[in-house]
């Protein structure tokens, strides 16, 4: 019994005592924190937009505890698409005997991503970790407001019975003072004048768009729900304004 007891122990602590056989050491499982890391990236990261490549790696860049360090290709569209190497933490628990704190290590992948891939079709792949500093990008370009309660105030009301004036309806707009990136549209259909201010968002699908419709006896300004604003979808047209869509169900 004596002997048993002697061979348990000494088991014990070749297993790490309490630690999981074949588990590697705390590096490894550092390592392996590191690679699940870049895993989620590549998932935050992932569309079948096509993308510019600066674009593709500024947004990795925006990520926390993410360092760029290399970017390749010219868009997600293109040849063989955009390659990012990222460098990443993982941490592990050290365990007994060498039980100090934890164990943090870093580690660098290539991350893929092409407009026609499909969801997990490249895995993160391991590389060694480029010389030098991680890149830095400048801000990115900002979305010029559309002030939808200013508008609201400036556009003329037009009594019962009356007959919106486009021209009138113009001047309002142009007495903002708007950023030159928003579109103004504007149309007319009998008694009623419609706007449309909008502009494209750097990073987005959607436009962002304030509608208004000048009418006999009421005046609105709104802006139509995101899957309207979508392309195709046709929520930043002048007839929208004119118009109005539902509700999407």
């Amino acid at each position: 019994m004596r002997r048993l007891a002697i061979v348990l122990v000494s088991a014990l602590l070749a297993a790490g005592c309490g630690g999981v056989p074949g588990a590697g050491t705390a590096e490894d499982r550092a390592a392996d924190d590191a690679r699940k890391a870049a895993v989620k990236i590549s998932e935050r990261l992932y569309s079948s937009r096509v993308r510019p490549a600066q674009d593709v790696a500024h947004r990795a860049a925006d990520l926390r505890g993410v360092e760029v360090m290399r970017v390749a290709g010219a868009t997600t569209g293109e040849g063989d698409g955009v390659r990012v190497v990222v460098r990443v933490s993982g941490t592990a628990a050290a365990q007994w005997p060498d039980a100090h704190g934890p164990v943090t290590v870093k580690r660098c992948f290539e991350l893929r991503f092409a407009a026609g891939a499909e969801w997990h079709e490249d895995e993160p792949r391991g590389v060694r970790c480029p010389a030098g500093e991680p890149l830095t990008f400048e801000p990115w370009p900002r979305t010029p407001d559309i002030p939808a309660e200013r508008l609201e105030k400036a556009l003329p009301r037009v009594p019962a019975g009356g007959r919106a004036d486009e021209g009138k309806v113009r001047a309002a707009v142009a007495s903002l003072r708007l950023d030159p990136a928003v579109r103004r549209e504007f149309t007319t259909d009998g008694d009623v004048v419609g706007v449309v201010l909008s502009v494209k968002p750097h990073l987005s699908d959607a436009l962002d768009c304030v509608l208004a419709r000048v009418a006999p006896g009421r005046t609105s300004v709104w802006s139509p729900p995101r899957i309207q604003r979508m392309p195709g979808e046709g929520g930043c047209d002048a007839g929208n304004a004119v118009h109005p869509m539902p509700p999407p169900h």
